[in-house]
């Protein structure tokens, strides 16, 4: 009796076994995990319902450049492309000197004064690019030349993240003026998370999920950091930038994409 009943035991044992799904790889069960908390997960270039609640505009439909035009131009460059759900700004293999395939893009259907910018951004070997915000048209100047940027960069490998000062280069940066620290970004290749809140003249701006920097706009010491930059010898008005302008991306002549672009005025 004994015996058969071991018999029985191992026998159910195997057939559980035999029932039992393989456990899920690493990757995969932690996915999974998160998909459990957080309920589906979004799709690419969407806004979801408590988004669309809360007031967001969808900024690239990650299908067409609907939306955007080249600074100073009526239509959309041909050096900037729709791939794989992103806008993608062609490389030219020539830096800044071959930027006029495509020039910079920007988001023409409204400028924006206090708001919250979300996308997400890849960057190519050695790439540069960046991210303007309140930024104004003038004829035949580059918009840099009138707005802020956050720099979107190739850390690892582009010389821009070794000049400026104290790494005010680097990606997630106000370019030239304030670095980002914690210095987060993800390599090459990989996309990284960028928020930019501006609200009556103060700037966050987020990367990753942390906050890099914050400044304050036209105040005595937004002034006196300008004043001793570069920026008045391109523009000597550039401290007053505008309480109102444009969202536009860099063409540096680089590969560069750009993703899930979204803003909600505040």
């Amino acid at each position: 009796m004994k015996n058969l009943l071991l018999t029985c035991l191992a026998v159910a044992a195997i057939a559980v076994s035999c029932n039992t799904p393989p456990k899920k790889s690493g990757s995969d069960a932690d996915k999974n995990n998160e998909q459990q908390k957080s309920g589906t997960v979004q799709e690419l270039n969407k806004l979801s319902p408590a988004e669309s609640a809360q007031g967001w505009i969808l900024m690239f439909d990650g299908k067409t450049g609907e939306g955007w035009r080249g600074v100073n131009k009526t239509d959309f460059p041909a050096g900037w492309i729709v791939e794989d759900g992103a806008l993608k700004c062609v490389g030219s293999g020539m830096g800044e000197a071959g930027a006029a395939n495509g020039g910079d893009i920007l988001y023409s259907p409204k400028m924006f004064s206090n708001f919250n910018l979300k996308m997400e951004w890849k960057i190519s070997q050695g790439g540069n690019s960046g991210i303007f915000y309140l930024g104004r048209e003038q004829k035949d100047w580059p918009i840099w030349k009138t707005a802020p940027e956050m720099q979107v960069l190739d850390n690892d490998r582009h010389p821009d993240a070794m000049l400026g000062k104290d790494g005010n280069r680097q990606a997630g940066s106000l370019y030239d003026l304030i670095p980002a620290k914690p210095q987060n970004t993800k390599p090459a290749g990989e996309w990284n998370s960028i928020e930019i809140i501006c609200y009556q003249g103060s700037v966050v701006h987020k990367q990753n999920g942390e906050t890099v920097l914050e400044y304050h706009l036209w105040t005595p010491e937004w002034n006196e950091m300008i004043k001793g930059s570069k920026f008045p010898g391109y523009n000597p008005d550039w401290a007053n930038v505008p309480k109102e302008g444009y969202i536009a991306l860099q063409d540096h002549g680089n590969d560069v994409w750009y993703r899930n672009i979204k803003i909600r005025p505040l």
